[in-house]
């Protein structure tokens, strides 16, 4: 097997109900898309689906040995040159050169491949990597491609997971991506991909001013599985709680536990943030949470930590979402039309906006009072 992951390591349950759905769907080796803002924990999901012990929990007819979910992180891209006559085929070798270093990495000390295929592999990856040949970008597709088809000659199902989804596609020309779906056409059966975004693909790439016809082809293979990974569920906002104590070496009431949950709305980086500011709460005890809990979370929401996961959140808004929330705040009126009434779809389904016959309110709490008076502050 190879290396495990360096980062801490979750239960086996942990947000169990959107992990069950996604592996079922690698099961059928089909492409996930995932939606979700800022401040849901979005590393931890990633490493979480990355783990072997994970899959073999989730995906029990598997053989894992056979089986591996790579993390592609565009910040590990290398420079891309904007103004060059051989930019589309540069671009694309910056890709296919970080999708195989990651294949390397994750099968160099692995059992799956024979020391003859491990040497046939390295040669592969050394040459695509050789920038001594300008040759080498018009032909990194192939090696890449000779480098998959070693992998998939012995059986093993593979999912590139495209963190941070948004940069690949401001960043890297759309042949790349075409010949992605290329090669998925041509290994149906063993290779899938799953992209995280803040807004579904089509408002990505509207907003990115990329031709939707003209990568169409690739998108679609995301239509049938989107899955929108709202905040974490009570067990698992708990369990994180529980965490913040042992390692910062603090110890709390239950109620400020429950509190902290029911005002950041299982948010991660809203509870790591509040976790932080508790000892600086003025009244925090079991009578003002019972009776005054919505004072104690403006009074939280104030805090700066908070604000900056608060805008965190709010910058990972589409201009419709958030147009959709200050109306719900009441800072704009709100005019209906297909956009907003799918932006108020989106917001319900990251758990941002509960809709009550026909009423919009803002949740959680923590983000509801920011919206209120900081950027109601900013509007007026």
């Amino acid at each position: 097997m190879a290396k495990s992951s360096r980062t801490r390591i979750q239960p086996l349950d942990y947000r169990q109900e959107e992990v069950g759905r996604i592996m079922e769907r690698w099961r059928a080796s089909e492409s996930c898309s995932l939606v979700g803002v800022g401040s849901i924990g979005k590393s931890n999901l990633m490493q979480h689906l990355s783990n072997a012990q994970v899959q073999q929990a989730y995906m029990k007819e598997t053989n894992i040995e056979q089986f591996r979910a790579i993390i592609i992180d565009p910040s590990m891209l290398g420079p891309i040159p904007r103004n060059h006559d051989d930019a589309e085929q540069i671009g694309s070798w910056v890709g296919y050169e970080l999708m195989m270093h990651r294949l390397f990495l994750a099968f160099y000390q692995s059992d799956a491949l024979s020391e003859k295929e491990m040497a046939r592999f390295a040669e592969v990856y050394e040459t695509l990597q050789d920038g001594s040949n300008p040759l080498y970008a018009y032909m990194g597709l192939r090696y890449f491609e000779l480098g998959l088809d070693i992998l998939m000659n012995k059986g093993i199902q593979i999912v590139f997971m495209f963190d941070e989804f948004e940069e690949m596609l401001r960043n890297l020309p759309i042949k790349f991506f075409l010949t992605l779906r290329g090669l998925r056409d041509a290994n149906k059966r063993q290779l899938s991909y799953l992209t995280f975004t803040r807004t579904p693909l089509a408002s990505v790439i509207e907003k990115e001013n990329i031709d939707a016809l003209q990568i169409e082809e690739f998108i679609e293979l995301f239509t049938d599985n989107v899955f929108f990974i709202g905040p974490y569920n009570a067990r698992d906002a708990q369990r994180m709680f529980d965490d913040l104590c042992r390692r910062n070496h603090k110890s709390y009431d239950e109620y400020v536990k429950d509190f902290l949950v029911w005002s950041t709305g299982g948010f991660a980086g809203l509870l790591r943030a509040s976790f932080r500011m508790l000892d600086m709460m003025s009244e925090l005890n079991l009578s003002s949470v019972m009776t005054n809990g919505p004072a104690l979370a403006k009074e939280l929401s104030k805090k700066q930590s908070v604000q900056t996961e608060c805008k965190t959140i709010w910058l990972s808004l589409s201009d419709s979402e958030q147009y959709v929330v200050r109306a719900a705040a009441g800072l704009v009126n709100f005019h209906r039309d297909t956009r907003n009434d799918q932006a108020v779809e989106y917001l319900v389904r990251k758990q941002l906006l509960r809709s009550d016959n026909g009423k919009l309110s803002i949740q959680p709490p923590l983000f509801h009072y920011y919206v209120l008076h900081h950027l109601g502050s900013v509007s007026g």
